[in-house]
Formats: C-alpha cells, sequence, structure tokens
C-alpha cells in the first residue's frame, strides 16, 4: 500500500538524495525543505555555508507548489504571463505563514497511487540545478514527482 501521508524517514531520504545529487553535480551549498500535503515542514536542512535566508527561500518554493498544485518551475512561468496575479499571490504569502517563491525548485511529491502527499524545496544553486537535487531526491524515495 501506497503512503498516504509523508513522515519523517521518507522526508529524510528525500533529503539525503537531494544532497547526494548536489554533491555529484558539485553545486554550492543547498537547503532542502520537506513539506507535508498540508504545507507543514517536517524535514529541513541547510548545508554549512549556505546563507541565512535559504530555509524561508526553500519552503516558500515547496509551499507554493502545494498553494497551487504545480510545481516551482510552472510557477515562474505563471510570473512571466501573469505578473498581477503572482504579485497578489506573493503578497498574500507575506501575509501567511507561508510564502510563494516563483522560482524552479520546488516540485510536489507523490505516492504510487498518484495522490498528492507533499512537496520539496530547494535553493543554493542556480534554480534549474535546484530542481534537478529535488528530483533526486524524491526518486531516492521511491515516490513520484
Amino acid at each position: 500500500m501506497p503512503e498516504v501521508q509523508l513522515s519523517l524517514s521518507p522526508a529524510n531520504t528525500i533529503i539525503q538524495g537531494a544532497l547526494a545529487e548536489a554533491a555529484r553535480l558539485q553545486l554550492k551549498p543547498l537547503t532542502v525543505a520537506v513539506l507535508d500535503a498540508g504545507g507543514h515542514v517536517i524535514a529541513l536542512q541547510r548545508q554549512d555555508g549556505a546563507s541565512n535566508l535559504r530555509p524561508q527561500l526553500a519552503i516558500g518554493k515547496a509551499a507554493g507548489a502545494l498553494a497551487l498544485g504545480v510545481s516551482s518551475r510552472q510557477i515562474a512561468a505563471m510570473a512571466e504571463e501573469r505578473p498581477r496575479f503572482v504579485g497578489a499571490l506573493a503578497s498574500l504569502g507575506a501575509s501567511a505563514a507561508m510564502p510563494v517563491v516563483p522560482a524552479a525548485g520546488g516540485v510536489l511529491i507523490r505516492n504510487g497511487a498518484d495522490q498528492l502527499i507533499g512537496a520539496v524545496g530547494i535553493t543554493g544553486d542556480t534554480s534549474d540545478n535546484d530542481e534537478l537535487c529535488a528530483l533526486a531526491g524524491v526518486r531516492a524515495a521511491g515516490l513520484l514527482a
């Protein structure tokens, strides 16, 4: 039976897989946040040398993906097409507990039954590399992005 909720063990596996991919690619220090489907932080790690705002950015990428049901890369594309919409979304996020960051690196996490169980957000290198690591982390946990 597939995971219905995202728990700490697979969240940590996602982080380990993402950081392993970052090491393989020799990326800058990353911060990885894993949120459950309700937007609650399950696990977060900031590598040595990552700047101090990185946790909020990682959470914002994952939270935005959950809020709109699409990757943060798609939110970035929306920002180009509909800047007022994403601007309004950003102002809502600024007053809420979870910000929305419209840049690649936030992906949804689904179980084997294609049920949404959370999201991962990564920041620290280029947005494209952040996203590559997010996808690798989800795969490492045997889940779907």
